[in-house]
């Protein structure tokens, strides 16, 4: 609170350029001398502010409105401020250097901040169609961070009239559209969308291991969720085993009865060693699991027509 402005300047310089992995961080006096030159709104409500006594007491409001105007005129790159971005993506820990400059409660405070308020008048509605923290300026940049991904700078001067970059909106636009990064995609409903947090086999290796897990914990619960997600409840891990062969070699007979009843699988799939899920169930002495299983496959034939499966669904509506 004490310090000088000179002091209050140069700790701010520093602490950007430990942001941006000590990239390009300047200053331009010529854009200081202009904002303090046609600063006459920001001295208006400097005024009002002293009159409505916001200041601390003893505050000199001509020198804070100075150090605002030397921080309205640091200059950076597109280089420099997207690793700001990233820094901020990465929860205040810099990709370049390793450095922890902002604890996650700043970085989770500056990007709500960020989401709210950052785009002047048009903040509303970027949130509503792009849903990512961003921040423009009247130079022309828009600063985007996807949270736990990457921090994006663009430039690009021509502005609209709230201020904005018109062709940086368009990005910012255009990236959502493509990948899932805002806030509110749901996968499951924009199928369209790439997810590039993912590799290609990620989801289908998820999707095995909950739903094997599921079997052996005898969750019927979490298996009619799958179901009624459209989950392949046939799926095979790596060594060609199905939720029907863990079902059976731990005796849930209820899991059993589900995927036998309710999802139509196949009661006798064959693993990488041959083995069928009665196999299991017999090697286990599980009884009763032996006698469902045997009498489902008596009776059992592949699923082909879509009526079929419609009346598949209504089976397992019934369980609900």
């Amino acid at each position: 609170q004490h310090a000088s402005n000179a002091e209050k300047f140069d700790y701010v310089m520093n602490f950007l350029k430990k942001m941006s992995g000590n990239e390009y961080v300047g200053f331009s006096n010529a854009t200081f001398q202009s904002e303090r030159e046609s600063g006459d709104r920001n001295f208006a409500i400097g005024y009002y502010l002293k009159e409505k006594k916001c200041f601390p007491e003893g505050t000199d409001m001509t020198s804070v409105l100075d150090l605002y105007f030397q921080l309205c005129s640091i200059e950076v790159t597109c280089e420099s401020a997207s690793v700001m971005a990233a820094t901020l993506a990465n929860g205040g820990i810099c990709p370049i250097t390793g450095e922890r400059i902002l604890s996650p409660e700043a970085v989770r405070n500056t990007l709500s901040l960020m989401h709210s308020c950052g785009m002047y008048d048009f903040s509303g509605q970027f949130a509503f169609h792009v849903g990512l923290p961003a921040k423009s300026g009247v130079a022309g940049g828009i600063l985007l961070v996807v949270p736990n991904v990457m921090g994006i700078m663009c430039w690009s001067p021509p502005l609209d009239k709230m201020g904005n970059s018109v062709r940086g909106i368009q990005f910012c636009t255009g990236l959502v559209e493509l990948f899932n990064f805002h806030n509110y995609d749901n996968l499951r409903h924009f199928a369209k969308k790439h997810d590039p947090r993912r590799e290609g086999g990620d989801q289908r290796v998820k999707s095995v291991i909950n739903l094997l897990f599921a079997a052996y914990t005898g969750d019927v619960s979490a298996l009619r969720r799958f179901a009624l997600s459209s989950v392949d409840m046939e799926q095979r891990d790596y060594d060609s085993r199905t939720a029907l062969h863990v079902a059976a070699t731990e005796g849930h007979i209820d899991v059993v009865r589900f995927l036998l009843e309710a999802c139509k699988v196949n009661p006798v799939p064959k693993d990488r060693w041959g083995n069928t899920p009665i196999d299991e169930a017999m090697h286990f002495g599980h009884h009763n699991v032996v006698t469902l299983l045997k009498h489902h496959q008596d009776k059992y034939s592949p699923p082909a027509a879509p009526d079929e499966k419609t009346s598949s669904e209504k089976n397992l509506d019934s369980l609900l």
